[in-house]
C-alpha cells in the first residue's frame, strides 16, 4: 500500500488517500472501511444516452465518483473488494443520491474520508504502507492422498490450492498403483507450489505432514528438478524446512507454526509472533488462571487496573458497525498502550485469528494476578437482590 496524501484534522476528521499495490492491501482497505465513510474512486458505469431521433443506445464511461458507503463485500479468496452507496457529489453521468458499487481495483487511487480517524485505523494504514511487514511464509500441509498449498501473509492466511488423489491400498506382492498413484500426487503437488508461490517474496516454505510423507516428496521434487533442470526450485532449495503435523488438513497450520524451530526460523513475521502470544495465553490459563483474562469486560476491568502486560484482540471487533461498540475496544486498546502495555492485533483470517474469535476475540495476559472476577459479580447481583 502506498499513501499518497495524509489530511487529518485536530478534531480527527479528514481524509486520506491511498493506492493498493497487491491483493492483501484490499483486505487492509476492508478493515479501514466503514459504514457511514465517504469514499472516492475511479469507477465504471453504464450510461443510457437517447440521440436527437430519439434512439436510445447504452455505453460504458470511466468516471471518478464520491460514495457514502453502505455495504461493504470483500472476497478473501479473489482479494476483491465492493462497496455500495449513494453517490454524494454532482457528476455529470451519475445524479446525486443514485446507488453505484465500486470495485476498488489495484493501483488505481482511492480517498477514504471518516468523521472521526481512531487510533486502531491510523495504525492499520502505518502496518500496510510498511513494506518490513512483508516476510512472508508459503506451507505446504499434506498427507497421502490430500495437500493445501497456503500462503501466510502478515494479515492473512490464504489456501491457494488443495490437492486430492486417491491412493489404493499396497497389495500383497503387488505395489506398483499405490506406487504410481504416489507419483501422480506429489507430481500435482509439485505442480501446485510451481505455479502459486512466488519464490522472490517468499522467505521460507513449510513442507508438513504426519510421518515421511513430507520426506518423501521432498526428496520426489529436488529428484525431478534435477531431471528437469528447473532451476527455480534448485536455486531455492534453502528456503524448503520439512516439519511435522498432525495431519494434512488446513488447521494443523497452527501446530507447525507453534514448532520452537519453525518459531526460530520466522522470528520475523508477525504470523508467527501471533502464535506465540496465543500459545503464552492458553499457557497461562492453565498455569496461572488468575493472570489470564477473556471476554470484554473481564478485560476492561482488568485495564482499569492498569494490570494488563499484554492484550490479543480481533480485527474483527473493529468491523462492528455500531459506532458505540467499536469506540469501547478503541478505548481498551488506547488505554492498553498507555499504561505500558502491548497490543496484538489479530487477523480474523489466520488460523490464530480464528481461535482468539472463539474465546470472545479479547483476551489479556496480566502483569499480576487478579482475584476472579466472576466471583465479585456474583457477589454484587446477590447485594442488589
Amino acid at each position: 500500500m502506498k499513501l499518497l496524501n495524509k489530511d487529518i484534522e485536530k478534531d480527527n476528521t479528514g481524509q486520506v488517500t491511498l493506492v493498493p499495490e497487491e491483493a492483501e492491501d484490499m483486505w487492509h482497505t476492508y478493515n479501514l472501511l466503514q459504514v457511514g465513510d465517504s469514499l472516492r474512486a475511479s469507477t465504471i458505469r453504464k450510461v443510457q444516452t437517447e440521440s436527437t431521433t430519439g434512439s436510445v443506445g447504452s455505453s460504458r464511461v470511466r468516471t471518478t465518483l464520491t460514495l457514502s458507503v453502505e455495504t461493504i463485500d470483500f472476497d478473501s479468496q479473489a482479494c476483491q473488494l465492493r462497496v455500495k452507496g449513494t453517490n454524494i457529489e454532482e457528476n455529470q453521468y451519475v445524479k446525486m443520491g443514485a446507488y453505484h458499487t465500486i470495485e476498488l481495483e489495484l493501483n488505481r487511487k482511492f480517498t477514504l474520508a471518516k468523521k472521526c480517524w481512531d487510533s486502531v485505523v491510523l495504525d492499520r494504514i502505518e502496518q500496510a504502507c510498511d513494506p518490513v511487514q512483508r516476510a512472508d511464509v508459503a506451507a505446504v500441509v499434506m498427507q497421502e492422498g490430500l495437500a493445501n498449498v497456503v500462503l501466510v501473509t502478515p494479515a492473512m492466511t490464504l489456501l491457494r490450492a488443495k490437492v486430492e488423489v486417491t491412493i489404493p491400498r499396497k497389495r500383497k506382492g503387488s505395489c506398483s498403483q499405490h506406487e504410481k498413484a504416489l507419483e501422480r500426487f506429489y507430481e500435482a503437488v509439485m505442480q501446485a507450489i510451481l505455479r502459486h508461490i512466488n519464490f522472490e517474496v517468499v522467505k521460507c516454505i513449510l513442507v508438513a505432514s504426519p510421518g515421511f510423507v513430507k520426506d518423501q516428496f521432498f526428496t520426489y521434487v529436488f529428484k525431478e528438478a534435477v531431471r528437469q533442470d528447473n532451476k527455480v526450485l534448485l536455486e531455492n532449495r534453502p528456503k524448503f524446512m520439512l516439519v511435522h503435523s498432525s495431519s494434512g488438513h488446513k488447521y494443523s497450520l497452527k501446530e507447525i507454526l507453534c514448532d520452537p524451530a519453525v518459531t526460530s526460523r520466522l522470528s520475523d513475521t508477525k504470523a508467527a509472533g501471533e502464535v506465540k502470544a496465543l500459545e503464552d495465553f492458553y499457557k497461562m490459563l492453565q498455569h496461572e488462571p488468575d493472570r489470564a483474562f477473556y471476554g470484554i469486560a473481564h478485560v476492561e476491568k482488568a485495564a482499569d487496573a492498569l494490570a494488563i502486560d499484554t492484550l490479543l484482540i480481533s480485527d474483527k471487533l473493529f468491523r462492528h458497525q455500531d459506532i458505540q461498540t467499536r469506540s469501547r475496544y478503541v478505548r481498551l486498546v488506547d488505554n492498553v498502550k498507555d499504561n505500558g502495555g502491548n497490543v496484538r492485533m489479530f487477523s480474523s483470517l489466520h488460523v490464530s485469528g480464528e481461535q482468539l474469535t472463539q474465546l470472545s476475540g479479547v483476551a489479556a495476559i496480566l502483569r499480576f494476578p487478579i482475584a476472579d472476577l466472576s466471583d465479585a459479580e456474583d457477589d454484587s447481583s446477590s447485594a442488589e437482590d
